[in-house]
């Protein structure tokens, strides 16, 4: 927060001027721009030196104490703003707004005008050194309006800007598949981590200024928006005014994604499939890692989108699936084409630092080179036989550059710097003038150089040089103990600044000649300037047709990239069917298998058919058997396969899921005061409140954590009701071999087991799925394995022999269970409607008259008389 002064106080005009913009900034981290450092004071300076592990020192005095202080290089501040952002904070940036010379004009004592040009936040980043390149970067503004709620996800690093609404049941799933770097919201959501921000959530004004913000009419063009989809629109609007002040990010026109386009998968879900990051916290062991053949980050950040929303439109998933079958098919032209990507540079974020005014002559240069090669790569893939119909909607965008190109290529150099500061972007012969003047201050450096051989000869001293820097500019130095004859009044030299070791002086004719360069090169600078904000200008007239042809390079990698996967592991292409079938022949897990294939082992690829009369797998087996990464495989496959993707199996025919459940291992939220047990209780109610006839569950373990009666109650109902009400694809792993009895309950309900044997009194895990029930649970085989002590072994196997002749006595834990009503009927009984709580549900009592008031006294006592 802003140090506030006492009235009394009397601040220096600087620190009046760091004051009043804190206060503009309160909630960042102020970066004041004072020469070539940016200052922090205050307690912005004690949490940034701790965070940034720099020096905390001290400046002048406030109110009696010192002011702590601390700063950090201009030219290096990228690296700090990193850790800074990677921390949580927001960044304030203070630059001076006018040069000292034009601050003395306005009288010897002004000081320099300064004003915050840009808030660094998490969920607004452009830079290069900022930004992960093969990961997007999402700020969402979620608004809630009546029973549903508008999410607004930019991503101001590449343009993209999406538009959704969502009922709150799937508002979790669609935060998880954004995997936001920052949302803001106008009020509390329940379970979302938002900063709470009130200007521009009003739909009617966020309607005006996207029609304004795009050039329309009408938005109509754009899809239909609903009330809470335009709110959120208008405060992510109203939030990128705020960060970014003059200099608005590049947004493409809105695309509207409707929640149910694509295949749904909650936060919990993501996490326990590991789709683009494993348990660890990193990519590497994650789905997305195993998968990901890419070789430009647009196409992996595009990858990585497309496993985070298969798609549920068989005809595009279709299109997709031709596209990597004519890579998987032409080796030649797969090799052509990733040989030829891997050289472009990233033209989509290249255009959004331009379109914010964080561009530089290297950006242009890559849109130069960028489009350059997508005309040849349009040209090669042009004259393919046979083309798939997404490859011919996606050539028209590589070309059509070429008067950009040609532009580029005559104005600028091979290889243009980052920094405009220094010049020497603009190519030789683009522009006479210039020429010229880059030719006037090369002769007068020729003659400087002249002149410093001059004065070396007429004072006799070898050791003379003419040095230059950024305050006295050219100047002659020369060791101190040759200083003397230099100073005589009679010398032709003036001294102007004396240093351990060395004096400095200027000469009339060095002063000519360095005003000749100096005035040359500024105007050189100017011109380059000028050429730059042309050429720039240039390139924002094509923004959306470059925007159109980096993501056409994205998807041709992405394509490319899956080819080269499926080559390489041996992966099939999937079909799909109407019907909700799961039919998957030698399925693997890419995962584990790529783990295993590392180590010289071999993956054991299983088989599972899931029909609508056989749609529910009771899977049983010991642990480290291979349950759980039988489950999580079939999930994946069918993941990979609607994200338009060959699959790791031998075939695979396919229903289209519309929601994907897995609930295979938990850990504690004690955040949120939440045990294992907690969290898998409220994964499973999610899984049966939302689960439809079309999705895809894995459940692991169901009523572990908790004592064995309840565990198997609760695991025993789940089975029933997901078999009964949900009737959705289900693979279910458990150890309650009780629960094997429900096969002759449960018509769709069919039982497998992963197959282990004991050698010579050691266990040996064959990692096959087959037919029926476990025979055993091996669990003191896997003890043993773990390395259980030889005592302890023996004695549970003492009492294990107890237990058993209990169970064979009393018919076990699941005595009587037989008995049990079916679910349907059960539920059904407990459902049925309660008259005297139905009436009372119909009362509004603050519209009754006196009259009908006794009327319905008289009419309760009626029916609780009957229930009774």
């Amino acid at each position: 927060m802003a140090t506030k002064l006492k009235e009394e106080s009397a601040p220096t005009p600087m620190m009046a001027q760091y004051l009043a913009l804190k206060a503009e900034a309160a909630d960042c981290l102020l970066f004041y721009r004072m020469g070539d450092f940016f200052e922090l004071f205050f307690e912005d300076a004690r949490i940034a030196a701790a965070c940034l592990d720099i020096a905390l020192t001290a400046r002048g005095e406030h109110e009696g104490e010192p002011i702590p202080m601390c700063g950090v290089p201009v030219h290096s501040a990228e690296a700090y703003l990193a850790r800074l952002i990677k921390a949580g904070h927001r960044v304030a940036i203070a630059e001076q707004t006018e040069s000292p010379a034009e601050a003395k004009k306005r009288g010897s004592k002004s000081l320099v005008a300064r004003g915050i040009v840009r808030v660094v936040t998490a969920g607004t980043l452009t830079e290069e050194a900022l930004l992960d390149s093969r990961a997007a970067n999402w700020l969402v503004a979620l608004a809630r309006v009546g029973d549903r709620f508008g999410l607004a996800a930019a991503d101001v690093s590449t343009g993209r800007f999406e538009l959704s609404s969502v009922a709150p049941n799937a508002l979790d799933a669609e935060l998880a598949r954004l995997s936001a770097a920052e949302i803001i919201a106008c009020e509390p959501a329940d379970g979302v981590e938002a900063q709470l921000r009130k200007s521009g959530f009003d739909s009617i004004l966020a309607e005006r200024r996207l029609k304004e913000r795009f050039g329309v009419a009408t938005l109509d063009g754009f899809g239909s928006f609903d009330r809470a989809t335009l709110a959120a629109a208008g405060g992510l609007l109203a939030y990128l005014d705020e960060v970014a002040r003059e200099s608005l990010p590049f947004l493409q026109p809105p695309v509207a994604r409707a929640a149910d386009a694509h295949m749904m998968i909650d936060a919990a879900t993501r996490e326990s499939l590991e789709l683009t990051v494993s348990a660890s916290g990193t990519r590497a062991g994650s789905l997305l890692h195993a998968v990901d053949r890419t070789v430009t980050g647009a196409g992996a950040r595009l990858l990585a989108a497309d496993i985070g929303a298969p798609l549920l439109d068989r005809a595009a998933i279709e299109a997709r699936l031709e596209l990597v079958r004519l890579f998987e098919g032409d080796g030649g032209t797969r090799d052509m084409l990733r040989r030829q990507l891997k050289a472009l540079p990233d033209i989509g974020r290249a255009l959004g630092r331009l379109v914010a005014g964080r561009g530089s002559p290297r950006d242009l240069g890559q849109l130069r080179d960028g489009l350059d090669e997508a005309r040849r790569l349009h040209d090669r893939l042009a004259s393919l036989p046979d083309r798939p119909d997404l490859l011919d909607a996606l050539l028209p965008a590589l070309t059509g550059h070429g008067s950009l190109v040609d532009l580029l290529a005559r104005a600028l150099v091979p290889s243009p710097p980052i920094d405009a500061a220094n010049g020497g972007y603009i190519a030789e012969g683009h522009d006479a003038a210039l020429d010229d003047l880059r030719a006037t201050g090369g002769e007068g450096r020729r003659a400087i150089a002249s002149l410093e051989a001059k004065y070396r000869l007429e004072t006799g001293i070898a050791a003379l040089k003419i040095r230059h820097n950024g305050v006295l500019g050219y100047h002659v130095e020369v060791p101190a103990k040759h200083a003397d004859p230099l100073m005589a009044a009679d010398s032709g030299f003036t001294h102007r600044q004396t240093l351990a070791g060395v004096v400095r002086f200027n000469a009339p004719d060095l002063h000519e000649q360095a005003m000749r360069v100096g005035q040359a090169g500024a105007h050189a600078l100017a011109a380059e300037a000028a050429h730059l904000e042309e050429l720039i200008a240039a390139a924002l007239h094509r923004t959306n047709e470059i925007a159109a042809a980096a993501d056409a390079l994205a998807r041709l990698d992405v394509a490319a990239g899956l080819a080269e996967r499926a080559a390489e592991g041996g992966w099939c292409r999937p079909s799909f069917e109407l019907h909700n079938c799961f039919d998957v022949e030698g399925g693997r897990h890419p995962v584990v298998e790529e783990a295993l294939r590392s180590s010289g082992a071999r993956f054991v690829a299983n088989d599972c058919g899931l029909s609508e009369s056989e749609r529910l797998w009771l899977v049983t087996g010991p642990n480290m058997g291979g349950k759980s990464t039988f489950l999580r495989q079939n999930a994946l496959i069918a993941l990979l396969a609607q994200a338009g993707s060959y699959v790791p199996a031998a075939k695979a025919k396919l229903g289209l899921v519309d929601r994907l459940f897995s609930r295979v291992g938990a850990s504690d939220n004690l955040a949120r005061g939440r045990s294992t047990f907690m969290v898998e209780m409220v994964e499973t109610a999610a899984i049966l409140s939302q689960a439809t006839e079309r999705s895809f569950v894995i459940l692991d373990e169901v009523g572990r954590g908790t004592s064995t009666y309840d565990g198997l109650a609760i695991a025993w109902a789940v089975v029933e009701a997901i078999h009964d009400r949900n009737k959705c694809r289900c693979l279910f792993a458990t150890h309650y071999h009780e629960l094997t009895r429900l096969a002759e309950r449960l018509d769709a309900l069919s039982l497998h087991h992963v197959r282990a044997r004991e050698w010579k009194g050691e266990l040996v895990f064959l990692h096959e799925v087959a037919q029926g029930p476990a025979d055993r649970s091996y669990g003191l085989a896997v003890a043993k394995l773990a390395g259980l002590p030889p005592q302890v072994l023996s004695r549970a196997r003492s009492v294990l022999a107890k237990l058993e002749e209990g169970r064979a006595a009393t018919g076990g834990i699941a005595a009587g269970l037989d008995d049990l009503p079916l679910f349907a009927a059960a539920a059904q009984e407990e459902a049925a409607p309660d008259p005297l709580h139905a009436a009372m549900a119909e009362v509004d009592a603050d519209a009754l008259s006196p009259r009908e008031a006794l009327d319905l006294v008289y009419k309760l006592k009626r029916l609780a008389a009957e229930q009774g």
